[in-house]
C-alpha cells in the first residue's frame, strides 16, 4: 500500500533550482519514484547535467531554462510542459538565492532582487501550476521555505522575509485550490550542505577547504538534537512525500526536515 502511495509513475514534475543542491536531489528522487521530471534552472548547463544523471540512472528527465523572477519565463515553461506532456502533477518551487547584509546596509535593490527570486519566483510557479492543475482536478505544489521562517538571524532579512512571505502564499493558495483536488505545502529545511551554504568554504575554482567546512558546519550541527547538518537528500525525501499520494490528506502545511533545530507547535 505504501509503495503504491509513493509511486509517481505516469506523473509529470517540474522542479526549479534543479541545477544543484536540494533542487538536483529532488529531481533525482522524484525520477526514482517514476515521475517524468523537467529539470528547470536559469543555469541551463547545470539543469542538463541533472537530467543526464537521471537518464544515466534509468529515469526520465529533460532540462529547461527558466528565470523564476520572470513571470513570462515561468508561464512559458509550464505551458510548454502542459503541451508536451498533457498534464502537470508536481510543481516544486525550489530556486532561490542568498543575500547577507544587515538591515541598515540593505539596499532597495538587494531586497528587490531576493524577493524577485525567492518569493515572486515561487508565486509565479504557484500561479502557473494552479492554472493547469485546477482544471485538471489534481496536483501537488511544493514550495521551498527555510528555518529562517522560525528563527531570526543577523544579516538574513531579505532571505527570511521572502521565505516567510512564501509561507503565507502556501497557506492561502491551499485554501483556494483545495476544493479542486490540488494540494499546496512547504518544506522548511534546516541548515543543509549545498552550493548556497558551501560558499563559506569553497574557493572560486571550486576547491573546498575541509577545515573551514568543519568550522562552519560544527556550530550548525550543535543546534540540532541529532547533532548533524542536513544533506540535500534529507530535504528531497520531504519533497517527494508531499508530491506523492502518501500526503493525500496533507495541504497548507510546513514540513520541517531540520534535525529538530526548531520545534514550533
Amino acid at each position: 500500500m505504501l509503495r503504491t502511495a509513493l509511486d509517481l509513475s505516469g506523473r509529470v514534475a517540474v522542479v526549479t533550482g534543479a541545477a544543484s543542491g536540494i533542487g538536483r536531489g529532488s529531481c533525482e528522487v522524484l525520477a526514482e519514484l517514476g515521475a517524468a521530471v523537467v529539470c528547470a534552472d536559469i543555469d541551463h548547463p547545470g539543469a542538463e547535467a541533472t537530467a543526464a544523471l537521471i537518464g544515466a540512472a534509468g529515469g526520465r528527465a529533460v532540462a529547461a531554462e527558466v528565470d523564476t523572477a520572470s513571470a513570462a519565463s515561468v508561464d512559458a515553461l509550464v505551458a510548454r510542459v502542459a503541451a508536451d506532456f498533457g498534464r502537470l502533477d508536481v510543481m516544486a518551487n525550489i530556486a532561490g538565492i542568498m543575500h547577507t547584509s544587515t538591515v541598515v546596509d540593505t539596499t532597495d535593490e538587494d531586497l528587490d532582487r531576493v524577493l524577485a527570486v525567492n518569493f515572486k519566483g515561487a508565486f509565479h510557479g504557484c500561479r502557473a501550476a494552479a492554472r493547469v492543475m485546477v482544471p485538471q482536478g489534481s496536483g501537488s505544489i511544493v514550495n521551498m521555505a527555510s528555518s529562517a521562517i522560525d528563527t531570526a538571524a543577523p544579516g538574513l532579512l531579505c532571505y527570511g522575509a521572502a521565505k516567510a512571505a512564501m509561507i503565507q502564499l502556501t497557506k492561502t493558495l491551499a485554501t483556494e485550490v483545495g476544493p479542486h483536488g490540488v494540494r499546496v505545502n512547504a518544506v522548511a529545511p534546516g541548515w543543509t550542505v549545498t552550493g548556497m551554504t558551501g560558499r563559506h568554504w569553497t574557493a572560486e575554482d571550486g576547491t573546498e577547504d575541509p577545515e573551514r567546512k568543519a568550522a562552519t558546519t560544527a556550530p550548525m550541527a550543535r543546534l540540532s538534537p541529532l547533532r548533524r547538518v542536513g544533506e540535500p537528500l534529507d530535504v528531497a525525501y520531504a519533497v517527494a512525500y508531499l508530491a506523492s499520494d502518501a500526503a493525500a490528506f496533507t495541504t497548507g502545511q510546513i514540513l520541517r526536515p531540520n534535525g529538530g533545530a526548531t520545534m514550533p507547535w
